[in-house]
């Protein structure tokens, strides 16, 4: 989810969540602005006029489509995680933390969890790598809430480190897609697998026989042995 300027928008999108089953809300609060994303200029990436989403369709025929169009709500503050959790039972995991800040800020708001995420790097160049914010972010909150993190996994090394660095949980987004295109559902299941494979391969090797041998002390910036 992303915080609409509608509120009424997303009391629409929770009561969908809730009435299909669905058990946890992920809200993604690093879209305040659209980002420039200069690749796609470069590219003239627009998308297909052909192409629309299914969340519209009630909102077709009504002034709230301009609302959804402008949906990010650039005002919206960490009260918006209040007034969310006062319309739902569901656990709130906020997609977007990068800093300790930000981390702290989030579960005094009663976030359950928080995704480390920089949204692909697309938002905003120069943002730091999600592995390189981690840490920060899992000494901030110790045990008060979860931690997982999306962002650069391509192989079962990185979701090793990720693990070691406190991660609970990783998310996987271009490699998925890359599955998908080659062989559809059966292309994604085939990389979920691959990840697996790495990641047993890797804990063999460095002795670790559960996910929770995987810690800390495991895991070095690759920047350790040029100071030695």
């Amino acid at each position: 989810m992303y915080i609409f300027q509608s509120r009424e928008i997303t009391k629409d999108f929770v009561k969908r969540a809730e009435t299909n089953g669905f058990e946890a809300l992920v809200l993604t609060i690093d879209f305040a602005l659209f980002g420039l994303r200069h690749i796609n200029l470069r590219n003239q990436f627009r998308p297909p006029p052909n192409v629309q989403s299914i969340l519209l369709n009630k909102y077709k025929d009504s002034n709230t489509i301009k609302n959804f169009i402008d949906f990010s709500d650039p005002d919206a503050d960490w009260s918006y995680i209040t007034w969310l959790k006062s319309i739902t039972k569901l656990p709130i995991v906020v997609k977007g933390v990068l800093t300790a800040e930000d981390a702290i800020a989030a579960a005094d708001a009663g976030a359950s969890a928080i995704i480390v995420s920089n949204h692909g790097a697309r938002q905003l160049d120069s943002l730091p790598s999600t592995i390189e914010a981690l840490p920060e972010v899992v000494k901030a909150v110790g045990r008060r809430i979860e931690v997982y993190m999306d962002g650069g996994i391509r192989d079962g090394t990185d979701v090793y480190k990720a693990l070691g660095l406190g991660a609970r949980m990783v998310f996987i987004g271009r490699p998925a897609l890359w599955g998908l295109t080659h062989d559809g559902e059966k292309g994604v299941k085939k990389i979920l697998e691959i990840l697996k494979k790495e990641l047993d391969n890797a804990m063999g090797i460095t002795g670790c026989s559960k996910l929770t041998d995987i810690n800390q002390d495991r895991v070095v910036h690759e920047s350790y042995y040029a100071r030695l």
